[in-house]
């Protein structure tokens, strides 16, 4: 397989990750504030859907994972799904903001208990290809980084999208609505140019990227024809995820990341809580500082690739946790010891500002080391088992992605009732102070010292350049000899070219 991708398939590639971009912020940002404060749900019933969705996540993402591994086809393994996903990803996720309206409590939690399902599942069935499909483009330690530097600029790009339209122009503050994000008739129009997009960045990922589909590699496994049930699917689903769990880099990889993405998860459901009523900041205010953090990532995503020519990619993943921690904790703990700007003052929004651009600058050295060690990780696999899974390793990564508005949302949305937070109000000045500094502590140093949990994980993965470069080696030997075996009139119905 030829090493060097040109700009035009590294964009391509990356422009697929806009739609999760679009869909995460969206979700993550407006989802649980829409339900609850606008929509009058309760926090806890409003988390229960949206972790009822995760739960769902736990066997789809796995499937759709071990689907691809497995799939046969004229346009290779990964194509055919992200394809098929991109118009049913664009209605349902239209719809989880067009609830009809006079809905009970109990069906609005029903309604939106379906469509957060339905829009994650879509999500799913493309995300978790693309994603796969990432690790296939290149066996390179640096490249990959490249790839997936791409992969978050232009994903977090659709988190300034989903943001600048949100508070830019649908939630803008007007005379009729002071508190723009309170517009209940916003949203369905803010839904339907997402969900638009969506669906053309999908279309356009699996395009530029079609003509490397006969440089890909196929399935390594025999063919099922005649034996492809339901049964036979989840078996092997099941047995390929304790197959990859048994890999002792990916598993404290995994464990330790996805405290970390709790911890986003949570971050995200409560940001706007804490913009409205502990910082107290207007509409352009909360814009400006929901920006700089994505900001941050797309800047820090070209860092990554030249901190992986001096660091390995492990320490990434630790310093943008710590970092990332960092910035949850310090600016509530100065609050309450009355060392930050004073609510009502450009420095506040100065500071915030700096406070998210520098944090985002730490997620994408995080985000991004991460998934390239996944890609490592994938071929170290391949090298102990003769199978080739991207997609099951990328499943998990997809799966603890998605628990930033899963379990997030439902932690943040339990605690909310925890501390018996208000729905429906509008002003900081109706909230006692005491609930005030309840909601600071749940946002930032609870949160946050979860950091140092993750870090005791991810410090047992021994991951290494040298390592990896070994494994190269290894692996192409391998193969060679497997061609040669082909060639000679043997054929391995497990070799794939």
């Amino acid at each position: 397989m030829p090493s060097a991708l040109t700009f035009n398939t590294k964009f391509a590639y990356g422009i697929g990750q806009l739609a999760e971009g679009l869909k995460n912020s969206a979700l993550s940002t407006f989802v649980l504030f829409y339900y609850n404060q606008v929509l009058g749900l309760s926090g806890t019933l409003a988390g229960t859907a949206i972790l009822i969705a995760l739960l769902f996540d736990a066997v789809s993402d796995p499937l759709a994972g071990s689907l691809s591994d497995n799939w046969q086809s004229r346009w290779g393994r990964r194509h055919p799904f992200m394809y098929a996903s991109a118009l049913p990803l664009g209605i349902a996720f239209f719809f989880l903001f067009s609830p009809p309206e006079g809905l009970s409590e109990f069906s609005l939690f029903l309604w939106l208990t379906v469509t957060v399902v339905l829009t994650r599942g879509a999500m799913t069935l493309y995300h978790v290809p693309h994603i796969a499909l990432g690790a296939e483009l290149s066996e390179d330690y640096d490249e990959r980084t490249q790839i997936v530097s791409y992969r978050y600029f232009l994903g977090f790009a659709g988190y300034l999208v989903a943001y600048y339209l949100g508070f830019g122009v649908f939630f803008k503050d007007t005379a009729e609505f002071p508190r723009g994000q309170f517009n209940v008739d916003a949203y369905a129009p803010y839904a339907f140019v997402l969900a638009v997009t969506m669906v053309v960045t999908i279309v356009w990922s699996g395009w530029g990227t079609h003509h490397r589909i006969p440089h890909l590699p196929l399935a390594r496994v025999k063919s099922e024809a005649g034996k492809l049930t339901v049964l036979n699917v989840i078996t092997r689903m099941f047995s390929e995820i304790i197959g990859a769990l048994r890999n002792r880099s990916f598993a404290w990889l995994f464990a330790g990341t996805m405290i970390i993405f709790v911890m986003v998860g949570v971050d995200g459901a409560l940001n706007l809580y804490m913009f409205e009523y502990f910082w107290e900041l207007s509409s352009s205010q909360k814009l400006t500082i929901l920006l700089s953090y994505p900001v941050g990532i797309m800047f820090g995503t070209f860092i990554a690739p030249v901190w992986h020519k001096y660091f390995n990619k492990r320490s990434g993943v630790i310093f943008g946790g710590v970092y990332w921690a960092l910035c949850q904790i310090v600016p509530v703990l100065l609050r309450f010891l009355d060392l930050f700007p004073d609510n009502g003052t450009e420095t506040l929004v100065g500071s915030l500002v700096f406070v998210k651009f520098t944090q985002g600058i730490a997620a994408a050295q995080f985000l991004v080391s991460f998934n390239s060690m996944v890609a490592d990780i994938a071929d170290e696999h391949e090298l102990a088992t003769g199978k080739r899974q991207e997609g099951i390793f990328f499943a998990a990564v997809s799966f603890a992605n998605k628990t930033t508005t899963g379990l997030g949302s439902f932690i943040g949305g339990v605690g909310l009732d925890l501390i018996s937070w208000p729905t429906q109000v509008q002003s900081a000045v109706d909230i006692s102070p005491e609930k005030l500094g309840q909601l600071g502590l749940l946002y930032g140093p609870l949160l946050g010292g979860f950091a140092v949990v993750s870090v005791l994980c991810v410090l047992q993965n021994k991951s290494s350049r040298e390592g990896h470069e070994l494994v190269v080696k290894k692996l192409a030997e391998r193969r060679k000899k497997e061609t040669e075996t082909f060639q000679d009139g043997e054929p391995d119905s497990t070799i794939t070219t």
